[in-house]
């Protein structure tokens, strides 16, 4: 968890009535060969696919934590129509109305896809807007077909035929329940709480649980910290205090897992972070997830102990641990970082900064803020805490 910003584009769509399952359950797909393999992007801790609607190309997220969703760019291309509307939450609980459409066709790669349900949104604004996504590819779409990742070799398959993925080496069985748009929940125990984790390939996070699910009584080794750490697909969420802690002990299906780094937040999330470390297969079919670990990544919590977010193109401090003296605090505007300067930046600058922090691989950085009219410069050594 060495960067403490995280950007989470989870969904939880409120679509309990019989229309709503349907919606999600609509869909066809087709394969050229009998595993398909698809031109698979992971940057920024996050899968980006590319897809083939009408003719043209599009960069679209392979999102587990989310239904299906198009750009209302494409929306309005393609002059869809309008099935109904409902409201939609993100992970940080922020609900809008929108609206839900089928799309007739999208191909990723050989993969064809008819008549997929699908939500509209504005993916422009905010941090969405700089990962230039004109879509996601959600758990309803997925749950059609088997899917076998492995990040670290850029590697996403899909078949019809579980038996044609060889599941030597996947030690790890998780059983999971669904959502209504198919998104898989797993279940584990987390501080001595029963916890559904969505398992979130649209997370670029670690694990966080729910901010009422933590009980620091329980929690022998933890930070506190003070802001908004999180973005869902609506934006971010409220300051709030919350925490980091280790977890000695938690155990996804028939795997124990060990003195975890969790985070509390807005909701029950496993990301990326995580996932990175193994190869893992979809089972929509049985229920199941398959994990081999490929690598092992120590979850080390190493910071400048804050973070911030480009509001109206400007750098303001939005995250903080809580300590004593700790030299920045929620509001600040940064004027600089490394004498780098930050204060007149366009979208494209303010982009290029989100993504490409300057802090990100540096043991000691030099920030000039601005506070109360004020300009202090403050000097800053990365630690690592929680070891």
């Amino acid at each position: 968890m060495k960067n403490i910003f995280c950007s989470f584009f989870a969904f939880c769509s409120i679509l309990i009535s019989a229309q709503g399952k349907r919606f999600f359950e609509n869909g066809e797909v087709q394969l050229r060969n009998p595993v398909e393999k698809i031109n698979l992007n992971y940057a920024n801790e996050l899968p980006f696919v590319k897809v083939t609607i009408n003719g043209k190309m599009y960069n679209f997220l392979f999102d587990s934590g989310a239904p299906t969703v198009i750009s209302q760019t494409i929306y309005k291309e393609l002059n869809l129509e309008k099935k109904h509307r409902s409201k939609v939450k993100d992970s940080q609980k922020n609900k809008h109305e929108q609206i839900f459409t089928e799309l007739p066709e999208m191909t990723i790669d050989h993969v064809v896809f008819k008549k997929i349900g699908a939500i509209v949104l504005d993916l422009s604004s905010a941090e969405l807007g700089c990962l230039k996504v004109d879509g996601l590819i959600g758990a309803n779409q997925m749950a059609k077909l088997f899917w076998r990742i492995n990040y670290s070799e850029n590697s996403l398959e899909a078949t019809k035929d579980l038996s044609l993925f060889d599941l030597s080496g996947y030690d790890i069985t998780i059983p999971f329940l669904t959502q209504t748009q198919k998104t898989p929940m797993i279940e584990t125990k987390i501080l001595d709480k029963n916890i559904k984790l969505t398992f979130d390939t649209g997370a670029s996070g670690r694990l966080r649980i729910a901010d009422q699910n933590f009980d620091s009584k329980k929690a022998t080794r933890a930070v506190e910290t003070f802001g908004t750490s999180a973005v869902g697909a609506f934006g971010a969420g409220k300051p709030v205090a919350g925490y980091i802690f280790r977890a000695e002990d938690m155990t996804l299906g028939n795997k124990n897992f060990p003195n975890q780094l969790i985070a509390t937040g807005g909701s029950d999330l496993i990301g990326n972070e995580f996932f990175k470390d193994f190869a893992f297969i979809f089972d929509w079919k049985n229920s199941k997830i398959y994990m081999k670990r490929i690598k092992e990544t120590p979850a080390k919590l190493e910071t400048f102990g804050f973070s911030y977010r480009f509001i109206d193109l400007k750098p303001v401090v939005t995250f903080v641990f809580k300590e004593d003296n700790f030299p920045l605090k929620i509001g600040d505007s940064i004027i600089s970082i490394n004498n780098i300067n930050l204060e007149n930046l366009d979208q494209d600058g303010a982009c290029h900064y989100t993504l490409n922090r300057i802090e990100r691989d540096q043991e000691t950085i030099d920030i000039k803020i601005k506070r109360d009219g004020k300009i202090l410069d403050v000097t800053m050594k990365k630690k690592e805490y929680l070891q």
